[in-house]
């Protein structure tokens, strides 16, 4: 589970926003062409696939977006071979039956009074959504509950995945695929984790705005808004300005994790080759994985590759 990648685009519009009012500001005349050439950036790749070379070992940086799933990963020509020629697979999480999300959330005694948040009707959906679904609805946090009915839209609304796909996440599939090929695996943290740090990024938000929150995304879903699918369309279209320069804008979910992988990072990429796939907005930025290993010395190349 990783940081949105939405809240990221936001923080970018908004340094390109603060970019173009600097520009007003000061009375420059900007042509077209040159405010094209301003949004341009040694840093913009046309890939979510990263080679890391150390001095004995070559390894793989694979960005997932959650909401994807194995048709995405199978369209990316060569991306399958990368993973199978490794000697180690790293993801965020593993999704072992004891440590899934729906075992955690089942455990627990709390459940959410979902009348003080929702309406009537509102209540009546999630039941439809969750009908089929392992996890108690009841116990979900809101919280977890905007995270998830954001996923599900994605899926359902942007073409995220095909109806084919059988895997909860693009992240879930690698996995699956590293154990039929039993290549070991690693997981930088638990789910228990993961959703502890998604209930703590919003700590002493008011009710109501959880209850807009949610309102928002359940009438997306019964207007089929398109509007949500900026971020899905981004990711597809791998014209990704990674803004390595730029630092992070949440230290909670994004600093301090990548800080807290880098040195078991750092030892697996010595000793072994390795495919390492984690949320896209994870190599992004200063704090990135990306630029934490080039300035440790790590020669880091774009890979681009046809899609099929």
């Amino acid at each position: 589970m990783s940081v949105e990648l939405g809240s990221q685009l936001i923080a970018s519009m908004r340094y390109y926003r603060k970019v173009f009012l600097i520009v007003c500001l000061l009375g420059l005349k900007v042509s077209s062409s040159l405010a094209q050439e301003k949004l341009q950036s040694e840093y913009r790749f046309q890939t979510i696939l990263f080679e890391v070379r150390s001095e004995d070992h070559t390894s793989y940086l694979f960005g997932t977006h959650h909401a994807f799933g194995e048709s995405f990963f199978h369209s990316l020509n060569g991306v399958e071979q990368k993973l199978l020629d490794s000697r180690l697979v790293i993801l965020e999480s593993l999704n072992t039956p004891e440590e899934s999300t729906e075992t955690i959330i089942n455990k627990r005694e709390k459940t959410t009074d979902w009348k003080r948040y929702l309406s009537k009707n509102d209540v009546s959906f999630i039941e439809e959504i969750f009908q089929k679904s392992q996890v108690d609805w009841h116990k979900i946090t809101p919280a977890e509950m905007y995270q998830m009915l954001g996923r599900i839209f994605k899926e359902r609304y942007c073409q995220a995945k095909a109806d084919s796909d059988a895997y909860y996440s693009l992240d879930g599939y690698i996995g699956w695929l590293a154990e039929q090929n039993q290549i070991q695996q690693l997981g930088l943290e638990t789910r228990e984790q993961q959703l502890l740090l998604i209930n703590q990024d919003v700590t002493g938000m008011p009710r109501k705005v959880h209850k807009r929150r949610l309102k928002s995304i359940i009438d997306a879903f019964e207007s089929g808004a398109s509007s949500r699918c900026d971020e899905t369309d981004w990711y597809r279209s791998m014209n990704m300005d990674y803004q390595l320069e730029n630092p992070c804008g949440n230290a909670l979910l994004l600093t301090d994790r990548n800080n807290q992988w880098m040195p078991e990072l750092i030892q697996a990429i010595e000793t072994k080759d390795c495919f390492i796939a984690v949320g896209l907005s994870h190599l992004m930025f200063d704090c990135g994985l990306i630029h934490q290993l080039q300035v440790r010395g790590y020669e880091i190349s774009p890979i681009t590759f046809d899609s099929n």
